[in-house]
Protein backbone atom coordinates (compact mmCIF):
# COMPACT_ATOMS: atom_id res chain seq x y z
CA UNK A 1 0.00 0.00 0.00
CA UNK A 2 1.43 3.18 -1.18
CA UNK A 3 1.23 6.09 1.49
CA UNK A 4 -1.43 7.80 -0.74
CA UNK A 5 -3.62 4.35 -0.52
CA UNK A 6 -3.46 4.18 3.36
CA UNK A 7 -6.62 5.62 5.04
CA UNK A 8 -7.28 9.30 6.01
CA UNK A 9 -9.12 9.91 9.20
CA UNK A 10 -10.05 13.54 10.03
CA UNK A 11 -10.04 14.43 13.21
CA UNK A 12 -12.02 16.95 14.35
CA UNK A 13 -12.02 19.15 17.11
CA UNK A 14 -12.98 22.75 18.64
CA UNK A 15 -9.02 24.59 18.62
CA UNK A 16 -5.75 22.74 18.64
CA UNK A 17 -4.49 24.12 21.70
CA UNK A 18 -2.76 22.96 25.47
CA UNK A 19 -5.52 20.68 26.65
CA UNK A 20 -6.16 16.85 28.22
CA UNK A 21 -8.21 16.04 25.13
CA UNK A 22 -5.73 17.67 22.59
CA UNK A 23 -3.08 15.59 24.24
CA UNK A 24 -4.41 12.67 23.68
CA UNK A 25 -5.24 13.31 20.35
CA UNK A 26 -1.65 14.10 19.79
CA UNK A 27 -0.44 11.07 21.71
CA UNK A 28 -2.71 9.06 19.51
CA UNK A 29 -1.58 9.75 16.20
CA UNK A 30 2.18 10.02 17.27
CA UNK A 31 1.75 6.31 18.80
CA UNK A 32 -0.38 5.15 15.75
CA UNK A 33 1.55 3.15 13.24
CA UNK A 34 2.77 4.72 9.81
CA UNK A 35 1.69 2.69 7.72
CA UNK A 36 -1.63 1.74 9.03
CA UNK A 37 -3.71 5.20 8.65
CA UNK A 38 -3.38 8.73 7.30
CA UNK A 39 -4.12 11.64 9.75
CA UNK A 40 -5.51 14.97 9.44
CA UNK A 41 -6.46 17.56 12.33
CA UNK A 42 -9.53 19.76 11.09
CA UNK A 43 -9.82 23.07 13.76
CA UNK A 44 -12.75 24.52 13.66
CA UNK A 45 -10.91 27.50 15.14
CA UNK A 46 -7.60 27.95 14.99
CA UNK A 47 -4.36 26.30 15.77
CA UNK A 48 -1.91 27.14 18.26
CA UNK A 49 2.08 25.90 19.06
CA UNK A 50 0.83 23.26 20.30
CA UNK A 51 0.55 21.57 16.75
CA UNK A 52 4.80 21.26 16.98
CA UNK A 53 3.72 18.19 19.11
CA UNK A 54 2.89 16.49 16.58
CA UNK A 55 5.94 14.31 15.49
CA UNK A 56 4.82 13.00 12.15
CA UNK A 57 5.27 15.56 9.61
CA UNK A 58 2.77 14.05 7.43
CA UNK A 59 -0.25 15.45 9.38
CA UNK A 60 -2.20 17.66 8.12
CA UNK A 61 -3.68 20.84 10.06
CA UNK A 62 -6.82 22.31 8.99
CA UNK A 63 -8.34 25.80 10.63
CA UNK A 64 -11.83 26.93 9.77
CA UNK A 65 -11.86 30.29 11.70
CA UNK A 66 -15.10 29.96 13.33
CA UNK A 67 -17.03 32.90 14.51
CA UNK A 68 -18.37 32.96 17.66
CA UNK A 69 -21.86 32.01 18.68
CA UNK A 70 -23.70 30.42 15.38
CA UNK A 71 -21.26 30.50 12.00
CA UNK A 72 -23.98 29.80 9.55
CA UNK A 73 -21.01 29.01 7.19
CA UNK A 74 -19.19 26.29 9.14
CA UNK A 75 -21.07 23.48 7.62
CA UNK A 76 -20.49 25.03 4.12
CA UNK A 77 -16.64 24.92 4.78
CA UNK A 78 -16.64 21.52 6.75
CA UNK A 79 -18.36 20.09 3.83
CA UNK A 80 -15.35 21.26 1.37
CA UNK A 81 -12.79 20.13 3.69
CA UNK A 82 -13.79 17.01 3.58
CA UNK A 83 -14.80 16.81 0.00
CA UNK A 84 -11.19 17.68 -0.60
CA UNK A 85 -9.72 15.45 2.19
CA UNK A 86 -11.87 12.53 1.45
CA UNK A 87 -11.32 10.64 4.22
CA UNK A 88 -12.46 7.23 5.35
CA UNK A 89 -13.10 8.26 8.84
CA UNK A 90 -14.35 10.89 10.68
CA UNK A 91 -13.53 11.34 14.17
CA UNK A 92 -15.40 14.29 16.32
CA UNK A 93 -14.68 15.04 20.02
CA UNK A 94 -16.88 16.40 22.52
CA UNK A 95 -19.66 18.41 22.07
CA UNK A 96 -18.20 21.76 20.31
CA UNK A 97 -17.73 19.25 17.59
CA UNK A 98 -20.56 16.84 17.42
CA UNK A 99 -22.53 18.88 14.08
CA UNK A 100 -19.60 18.56 12.36
CA UNK A 101 -20.64 14.69 12.33
CA UNK A 102 -24.10 16.06 9.90
CA UNK A 103 -21.48 17.40 7.24
CA UNK A 104 -19.19 14.56 7.06
CA UNK A 105 -22.62 12.65 6.76
CA UNK A 106 -23.28 14.96 3.81
CA UNK A 107 -19.99 15.34 2.10
CA UNK A 108 -20.28 11.19 2.06
CA UNK A 109 -17.52 10.24 4.58
CA UNK A 110 -18.18 6.48 4.99
CA UNK A 111 -17.52 6.27 8.63
CA UNK A 112 -18.39 8.80 11.31
CA UNK A 113 -16.75 8.25 14.96
CA UNK A 114 -17.87 11.17 17.86
CA UNK A 115 -15.53 11.02 21.18
CA UNK A 116 -16.58 11.94 24.40
CA UNK A 117 -13.88 13.30 26.66
CA UNK A 118 -15.63 15.13 29.19
CA UNK A 119 -18.34 17.34 30.25
CA UNK A 120 -18.98 20.52 28.37
CA UNK A 121 -18.12 24.79 30.30
CA UNK A 122 -21.81 25.28 29.00
CA UNK A 123 -23.31 21.43 30.27
CA UNK A 124 -21.09 20.52 33.34
CA UNK A 125 -23.76 18.57 34.80
CA UNK A 126 -25.17 17.20 31.25
CA UNK A 127 -28.58 18.21 32.45
CA UNK A 128 -29.46 20.40 29.04
CA UNK A 129 -32.13 19.35 27.27
CA UNK A 130 -30.38 21.10 24.31
CA UNK A 131 -27.57 19.15 24.34
CA UNK A 132 -28.97 15.65 24.92
CA UNK A 133 -31.54 16.49 21.88
CA UNK A 134 -28.55 17.30 19.67
CA UNK A 135 -26.35 14.01 20.43
CA UNK A 136 -29.92 11.94 20.14
CA UNK A 137 -30.91 13.65 16.84
CA UNK A 138 -26.95 13.15 15.72
CA UNK A 139 -26.71 9.48 16.42
CA UNK A 140 -27.87 7.73 13.36
CA UNK A 141 -25.29 9.41 11.32
CA UNK A 142 -22.76 7.97 14.25
CA UNK A 143 -21.16 4.71 13.62
CA UNK A 144 -19.67 4.53 16.89
CA UNK A 145 -19.52 6.03 20.34
CA UNK A 146 -16.24 6.45 22.06
CA UNK A 147 -16.57 7.21 25.91
CA UNK A 148 -13.74 8.17 27.75
CA UNK A 149 -14.82 7.24 31.23
CA UNK A 150 -17.56 4.71 32.74
CA UNK A 151 -19.50 8.17 33.70
CA UNK A 152 -19.78 9.29 29.96
CA UNK A 153 -20.53 5.96 28.46
CA UNK A 154 -23.82 5.70 31.38
CA UNK A 155 -25.05 9.26 30.69
CA UNK A 156 -24.58 8.34 26.51
CA UNK A 157 -26.95 5.32 27.11
CA UNK A 158 -29.26 6.29 29.40
CA UNK A 159 -29.65 10.06 29.27
CA UNK A 160 -29.16 10.67 25.76
CA UNK A 161 -30.78 7.32 24.25
CA UNK A 162 -27.41 5.89 22.47
CA UNK A 163 -27.67 2.17 21.06
CA UNK A 164 -25.45 0.25 24.18
CA UNK A 165 -24.02 -1.44 20.71
CA UNK A 166 -23.30 1.70 19.68
CA UNK A 167 -20.68 2.28 22.13
CA UNK A 168 -17.29 1.80 23.61
CA UNK A 169 -15.04 2.61 26.76
CA UNK A 170 -11.50 3.70 25.91
CA UNK A 171 -9.75 4.79 28.71
CA UNK A 172 -6.48 7.51 28.17
CA UNK A 173 -3.29 6.16 28.52
CA UNK A 174 -0.19 7.38 29.26
CA UNK A 175 3.67 8.22 28.34
CA UNK A 176 5.27 6.08 31.06
CA UNK A 177 8.70 6.83 29.69
CA UNK A 178 8.20 11.29 29.55
CA UNK A 179 6.49 10.44 33.06
CA UNK A 180 8.15 8.75 35.14
CA UNK A 181 9.02 9.19 39.12
CA UNK A 182 11.88 11.47 40.67
CA UNK A 183 15.02 9.43 41.37
CA UNK A 184 16.18 8.75 44.05
CA UNK A 185 14.35 11.98 45.51
CA UNK A 186 12.35 15.02 44.57
CA UNK A 187 13.59 17.68 41.46
CA UNK A 188 14.24 20.76 42.09
CA UNK A 189 11.60 22.97 41.35
CA UNK A 190 12.78 25.34 38.18
CA UNK A 191 14.26 28.82 39.60
CA UNK A 192 12.23 31.42 39.99
CA UNK A 193 9.83 30.31 42.68
CA UNK A 194 8.68 32.55 45.59
CA UNK A 195 9.80 30.48 48.75
CA UNK A 196 12.09 27.88 49.67
CA UNK A 197 10.85 24.56 48.90
CA UNK A 198 13.69 22.65 51.47
CA UNK A 199 12.05 20.58 53.95
CA UNK A 200 8.27 21.52 52.64
CA UNK A 201 6.28 19.18 50.95
CA UNK A 202 5.23 20.79 47.70
CA UNK A 203 1.25 20.43 46.69
CA UNK A 204 1.18 20.91 43.32
CA UNK A 205 -1.40 21.05 40.50
CA UNK A 206 -1.37 20.89 36.59
CA UNK A 207 -4.85 22.22 35.08
CA UNK A 208 -6.73 25.20 33.47
CA UNK A 209 -7.14 28.25 35.13
CA UNK A 210 -11.36 28.01 34.73
CA UNK A 211 -14.55 27.22 36.55
CA UNK A 212 -14.84 23.70 35.54
CA UNK A 213 -11.58 23.16 36.67
CA UNK A 214 -12.34 24.86 40.08
CA UNK A 215 -9.27 26.24 41.08
CA UNK A 216 -10.31 28.30 43.67
CA UNK A 217 -11.61 25.37 45.59
CA UNK A 218 -7.95 24.15 45.84
CA UNK A 219 -6.74 27.87 46.80
CA UNK A 220 -8.99 27.87 49.19
CA UNK A 221 -8.03 24.81 50.52
CA UNK A 222 -4.66 26.24 51.07
CA UNK A 223 -5.33 28.77 52.66
CA UNK A 224 -7.07 26.91 55.19
CA UNK A 225 -3.16 24.63 55.58
CA UNK A 226 -1.59 28.06 55.90
CA UNK A 227 -3.96 29.01 58.60
CA UNK A 228 -3.59 25.52 60.19
CA UNK A 229 -0.07 26.86 61.05
CA UNK A 230 1.34 24.62 58.30
CA UNK A 231 2.98 27.49 56.17
CA UNK A 232 6.33 26.65 56.84
CA UNK A 233 5.67 22.68 56.13
CA UNK A 234 4.22 23.43 52.76
CA UNK A 235 3.71 25.19 49.30
CA UNK A 236 1.66 25.30 46.84
CA UNK A 237 2.77 24.94 42.60
CA UNK A 238 -0.31 25.69 40.35
CA UNK A 239 0.70 24.78 36.33
CA UNK A 240 -1.65 26.54 33.98
CA UNK A 241 -3.61 29.60 32.48
CA UNK A 242 -6.94 30.94 32.72
CA UNK A 243 -9.83 33.36 32.98
CA UNK A 244 -9.54 32.88 36.62
CA UNK A 245 -5.71 33.00 37.60
CA UNK A 246 -6.21 36.27 38.79
CA UNK A 247 -9.14 35.18 41.38
CA UNK A 248 -7.26 32.08 42.35
CA UNK A 249 -4.11 35.03 42.98
CA UNK A 250 -6.29 37.26 45.08
CA UNK A 251 -7.59 34.52 47.35
CA UNK A 252 -3.93 33.59 48.27
CA UNK A 253 -3.09 37.44 48.46
CA UNK A 254 -6.00 38.03 50.73
CA UNK A 255 -5.29 35.16 53.25
CA UNK A 256 -1.48 35.60 53.02
CA UNK A 257 -1.19 32.73 51.58
CA UNK A 258 0.33 34.06 48.59
CA UNK A 259 3.95 33.96 49.65
CA UNK A 260 3.74 29.99 49.88
CA UNK A 261 2.39 29.71 46.41
CA UNK A 262 4.02 30.18 42.64
CA UNK A 263 1.09 30.18 40.12
CA UNK A 264 3.49 29.21 37.10
CA UNK A 265 0.96 30.17 34.12
CA UNK A 266 1.11 27.38 31.66
CA UNK A 267 4.54 25.56 30.88
CA UNK A 268 5.89 23.30 28.97
CA UNK A 269 8.05 21.04 31.16
CA UNK A 270 5.28 19.34 32.64
CA UNK A 271 7.36 15.79 33.36
CA UNK A 272 9.89 17.15 35.28
CA UNK A 273 7.34 19.76 37.56
CA UNK A 274 5.56 16.63 38.40
CA UNK A 275 8.65 14.82 39.71
CA UNK A 276 9.37 18.09 41.54
CA UNK A 277 6.01 17.22 43.45
CA UNK A 278 5.28 15.60 46.73
CA UNK A 279 1.33 15.27 46.44
CA UNK A 280 -0.77 16.02 42.76
CA UNK A 281 -4.35 17.95 43.76
CA UNK A 282 -7.01 18.49 41.11
CA UNK A 283 -10.30 19.98 42.87
CA UNK A 284 -12.48 19.85 39.40
CA UNK A 285 -16.09 20.20 38.99
CA UNK A 286 -16.59 17.66 36.20
CA UNK A 287 -14.09 15.55 34.57
CA UNK A 288 -14.09 12.86 31.70
CA UNK A 289 -10.78 10.81 32.84
CA UNK A 290 -8.09 13.28 33.51
CA UNK A 291 -4.61 13.13 31.73
CA UNK A 292 -3.14 14.90 34.38
CA UNK A 293 -4.44 12.25 36.95
CA UNK A 294 -2.94 9.72 35.17
CA UNK A 295 0.39 11.53 34.58
CA UNK A 296 0.76 12.40 38.20
CA UNK A 297 0.24 8.61 38.68
CA UNK A 298 2.78 7.65 36.16
CA UNK A 299 5.23 9.93 37.84
CA UNK A 300 5.11 8.42 41.18
CA UNK A 301 2.39 11.11 43.05
CA UNK A 302 -0.08 10.00 45.37
CA UNK A 303 -3.68 12.10 44.02
CA UNK A 304 -6.03 13.88 46.01
CA UNK A 305 -8.96 14.88 43.46
CA UNK A 306 -12.57 15.16 43.63
CA UNK A 307 -15.43 12.50 43.05
CA UNK A 308 -16.46 13.20 39.97
CA UNK A 309 -16.57 12.24 36.71
CA UNK A 310 -14.11 9.35 35.68
CA UNK A 311 -11.98 10.51 38.88
CA UNK A 312 -12.95 7.16 40.78
CA UNK A 313 -12.00 5.00 37.83
CA UNK A 314 -8.71 6.50 38.42
CA UNK A 315 -7.76 7.34 41.97
CA UNK A 316 -8.03 3.73 44.25
CA UNK A 317 -9.47 5.20 47.30
CA UNK A 318 -6.63 4.45 50.03
CA UNK A 319 -4.26 2.57 47.64
CA UNK A 320 -2.91 5.01 45.40
CA UNK A 321 -4.78 8.15 47.00
CA UNK A 322 -7.98 10.03 47.83
CA UNK A 323 -11.45 11.39 46.92
CA UNK A 324 -13.14 14.52 48.15
CA UNK A 325 -16.54 15.92 47.77
CA UNK A 326 -16.19 18.79 45.19
CA UNK A 327 -16.54 22.13 45.97
CA UNK A 328 -15.23 21.59 49.47
CA UNK A 329 -12.34 23.22 50.69
CA UNK A 330 -12.47 22.13 53.98
CA UNK A 331 -12.71 18.52 53.05
CA UNK A 332 -9.58 18.97 50.48
CA UNK A 333 -7.78 20.76 53.50
CA UNK A 334 -8.43 17.78 55.99
CA UNK A 335 -7.47 14.88 53.21
CA UNK A 336 -4.15 17.22 52.59
CA UNK A 337 -3.36 17.94 56.02
CA UNK A 338 -2.99 13.83 56.41
CA UNK A 339 -0.47 13.65 53.18
CA UNK A 340 1.40 16.88 54.47
CA UNK A 341 2.22 15.10 57.63
CA UNK A 342 2.85 11.36 56.64
CA UNK A 343 5.91 10.61 54.18
CA UNK A 344 5.43 7.20 54.14
CA UNK A 345 1.99 7.37 53.38
CA UNK A 346 2.82 9.72 49.83
CA UNK A 347 5.24 7.37 48.91
CA UNK A 348 3.59 4.10 49.25
CA UNK A 349 0.25 5.73 47.25
CA UNK A 350 2.57 6.92 44.92
CA UNK A 351 4.41 3.93 44.31
CA UNK A 352 1.09 1.85 43.66
CA UNK A 353 0.01 4.78 41.42
CA UNK A 354 2.75 3.83 39.20
CA UNK A 355 2.10 0.15 39.56
CA UNK A 356 -1.37 0.84 38.39
CA UNK A 357 -0.34 3.16 35.51
CA UNK A 358 2.30 0.42 34.21
CA UNK A 359 -0.44 -1.93 34.38
CA UNK A 360 -3.60 -0.56 33.51
CA UNK A 361 -2.82 2.66 31.18
CA UNK A 362 0.15 2.36 28.55
CA UNK A 363 -0.29 4.32 25.71
CA UNK A 364 0.35 0.99 23.63
CA UNK A 365 -3.08 -0.43 25.21
CA UNK A 366 -5.44 2.75 24.09
CA UNK A 367 -3.85 2.84 20.57
CA UNK A 368 -4.67 -0.66 20.06
CA UNK A 369 -7.73 -0.20 21.18
CA UNK A 370 -8.81 2.55 18.85
CA UNK A 371 -7.14 0.94 16.06
CA UNK A 372 -9.57 -1.45 16.83
CA UNK A 373 -12.08 0.46 16.90
CA UNK A 374 -11.05 1.89 12.79
CA UNK A 375 -10.39 -1.22 11.37
CA UNK A 376 -13.75 -2.70 12.59
CA UNK A 377 -15.61 -0.18 11.05
CA UNK A 378 -13.63 -0.44 7.63
CA UNK A 379 -13.38 -4.17 7.75
CA UNK A 380 -17.25 -3.85 7.54
CA UNK A 381 -17.71 -5.85 11.05
CA UNK A 382 -18.71 -3.09 13.60
CA UNK A 383 -20.90 -5.90 15.45
CA UNK A 384 -17.32 -6.65 16.36
CA UNK A 385 -17.22 -4.05 19.46
CA UNK A 386 -20.30 -4.53 20.58
CA UNK A 387 -21.37 -4.62 24.32
CA UNK A 388 -17.73 -3.86 24.80
CA UNK A 389 -16.56 -1.92 27.69
CA UNK A 390 -12.42 -1.09 26.24
CA UNK A 391 -10.03 -0.48 28.41
CA UNK A 392 -6.14 -0.13 28.51
CA UNK A 393 -5.83 -2.87 31.16
CA UNK A 394 -7.99 -5.75 28.77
Amino acid sequence: MTPEERPLIAHVIHRLDVGGMENGLVNLINRMPADRYRHAIVSLTDSTEFAKRISRDDVAVVTLDKKPGHDMGLHLRLFRTFRRLRPAIVHTRNLAAVEAVASAAAAMVPYRVHGEHGRDVQDPDGRRRRYRWLRRSLSPLVHRFVALSRELEEYLVESVGVPSSKVVRIVNGVDLEKFRPAAPAREPLPGGAPFDSTGRVVIGSVTRMQEVKDPLTLARAFVRLVQRGFATRVCLVLVGDGPLLGEVRRVLSEADAFRHAWLMGSREEVPSLLRSFDVFALSSRVEGISNTILEAMASGLPVVATRVGGNDELVEEGLTGALVPSRNPEALAEVLARYVEDERLRREQGQAGRERAEREFGLEAMVARYLGVYDGLLAGKPADLRGKQLRCAE
